[in-house]
């Protein structure tokens, strides 16, 4: 129609859309309905799952707590953004880059023929022999003489022997073929069978040997993960652990992803808070941990009531004994005090208990134990339709080495039970004659403070007004390998049988350091020097640890321990 204007042909489109899809609202007010009952009860579920986490963080952190956390979790975001700086990323990498070269320059011999590639022709036999003695004999802390705490859980040279015989018999050996070595089943399962029996064990209980403390842990928080999904069908796992608990248990968290709550152990016994542990539970809680004893502190958590708790909450509740292996269960034998720990306690379902420390066997030996075939069967991976055959495993592994387990089997039947009954007693009697000593001496009871009450074979103490760093280092200078602890700063000894040989020693050189460190405090004093604390240059631990607990984000340190992973593969 003469000057009638038209609507351009997209926008005469758009329009169209528009009141089609208006129509079609308007002609299905049940569609529209079901839209936003969907979108509502989407958001109703997201609401409820957020308010649900929060009331549990209230409920198992309490209100101060709970603040406290955000505190902290703020405290280090922000100092995390400040690293990462440009002046200051740039400044923080140079020191770093300066730290690890430092540790290289201690662990990576400089002065050695390095060899990064096959030889062409192979060596003669004289010419390895004299290289391994040239490597057995590069400048180590004295271990031989008893000069580290744990690390080397000796068990005489007889039974090194013995154990090397072993391991020569089943070089070749794997127990992922059972039907070809025969023998290496038939002890693998003895050794197990064994330490479920060390510890009290009911009928029907299975077990699994493993490569370490740390396998156990990671197998026993697998199954209990598997577990609670196929049973209670839990998707978002929490397991609840003492802060002192193994790191293991950590690592397992982030392997399994698996949330950790850890719970604090106060003063004076530094024990598990159960009162924190009880709060903490919720509907995803597939597991309770406690250690018996702990590696920091030497510490035996209140497993019974631990188990009282896993019984009424129906939950799994796993005993970490890998430390206290070959001792805990000896301790009424020979005449020490002791606790409630095993299976005897109807609440523990899993126990790690490593035959490779007070057990004497070769390292790469531990077990994890459980209550029921059941439960060890959540460890089990088995797929039946891989091309290559059905392939079953009973943990990590494949394939292992069954020299190991000829060995460790050999040091069991060996040393039997009057002999861990008086390695015990060895063991643990010098640990309280270094207790009782430390208690009664001037100088140590007046500036070193145990850490609750050691059962076993771990004493830790922290000074009361000298840096401990400076303790741990003078200690170092004089050839000792001791253990440095944070959170609270100390230091432990871990008793061993070299160890317990010269454990005088060990208390008249702590006298001397602990005497040296107050002279050196007094001048601080005298010439109105600021005690160091461990901030400034020092020894090894105290530039550490000092520098560590001072900082709210630990990803400087982090750095640090990567760069010193990374060294261990530096040829």
């Amino acid at each position: 129609m003469p000057g009638t204007s038209r609507m351009p042909v997209s926008l005469r489109e758009g329009f169209n859309n528009v009141r089609k899809r208006s129509r079609v609202t308007r002609g299905n007010p049940l569609e529209m309905l079901s839209l936003d009952l969907v979108r509502n009860i989407v958001f109703f579920l997201f609401v409820l799952r957020w308010t649900r986490r929060a009331l549990w963080k209230l409920k198992g952190r309490g209100l101060l707590g709970t603040l406290a956390e955000v505190y902290t979790d703020v405290r280090r975001v922000l100092y995390g953004w400040f690293l990462r700086m440009p002046g200051v990323r740039t400044k923080v990498r140079k020191q770093v880059d300066e730290a690890i070269a430092q540790v290289q320059s201690k662990i990576v011999p400089a002065n050695m023929t390095r060899y990064l590639t096959l030889p062409k022709e192979g060596w003669a036999e004289d010419a390895v022999r004299t290289e391994l003695e040239t490597l057995a004999n590069m400048d180590h802390t004295r271990w031989e003489d008893g000069y580290v705490s744990g690390a080397v859980y000796h068990g005489e040279d007889d039974l090194l022997k013995l154990q090397t015989e072993a391991y020569g018999k089943f070089t070749v050996a794997n127990p992922i073929h059972p039907d070809v070595f025969p023998g290496v089943r038939k002890m693998e399962a003895e050794v197990v069978a064994m330490v479920l029996n060390l510890f009290n064990a009911p009928p029907g209980a299975a077990g699994v040997s493993t490569s370490g403390g740390t396998e156990s842990i990671l197998m026993a928080c697998l199954s209990a993960r598997q577990k609670a999904y196929v049973e209670r069908g839990v998707t978002e796992p929490e397991m609840i652990l003492p802060e002192t608990a193994h790191t293991a248990f950590r690592k397992a968290g982030e392997y399994f992803k698996i949330k950790i709550h850890l719970v604090a152990c106060p003063a004076p016994n530094y024990q598990v808070d159960m009162r924190r542990v009880s709060r903490l539970i919720n509907s995803n809680t597939i597991l309770l941990v406690g250690s018996a004893p702990n590696f920091p502190h030497g510490i035996i958590d209140d497993i019974a009531a631990l188990s009282k708790l896993a019984l009424k909450k129906r939950i799994p509740l796993h005993v970490d004994c890998c430390l206290g292996s070959f001792l805990v269960p000896f301790l009424d034998k020979a005449g020490f005090e002791t606790v409630p720990f095993d299976f005897r306690l109807k609440g523990v379902t899993s126990i790690s208990c490593d035959t490779h420390k007070y057990g004497f066997a070769p390292k790469g030996n531990s077990t994890v134990l459980y209550r029921t075939q059941a439960l060890r069967t959540y460890q089990y991976f088995v797929d039946p339709s891989w091309s290559g055959g059905v392939y079953a495993s009973p943990g990590i592994a494949g394939s292992r080495p069954g020299a190991l387990i000829a060995a460790c089997w050999a040091s069991l039947v060996s040393v039997g039970e009057a002999g861990y009954l008086a390695s015990c007693a060895q063991i643990v009697g010098s640990t309280k004659k270094l207790l009782h000593h430390i208690q009664t001496h001037p100088t140590l009871s007046a500036e070193l403070e145990i850490l609750g009450n050691p059962l076993v074979s771990v004493l830790a103490f922290r000074a009361k007004s000298l840096n401990i760093y400076d303790i741990a280092d003078g200690m170092s200078a004089r050839g000792w390998h001791l253990n440095a602890l944070q959170n609270p700063a100390a230091m432990h000894v871990a008793m061993t049988l070299p160890l317990a040989k010269v454990w005088e020693r060990l208390a008249a050189d702590l006298e001397a350091v602990v005497e040296a460190e107050r002279e050196k405090e007094r001048v601080r004093l005298v010439e109105g020097k600021k005690t160091r604390g461990g901030a400034d240059k020092g020894g090894d631990a105290a530039a550490l640890y000092g520098v560590a607990g001072s900082l709210p984000n630990k990803s400087v340190v982090v750095d640090l321990a990567t760069g010193f992973l990374d060294l261990l593969y530096k040829a």
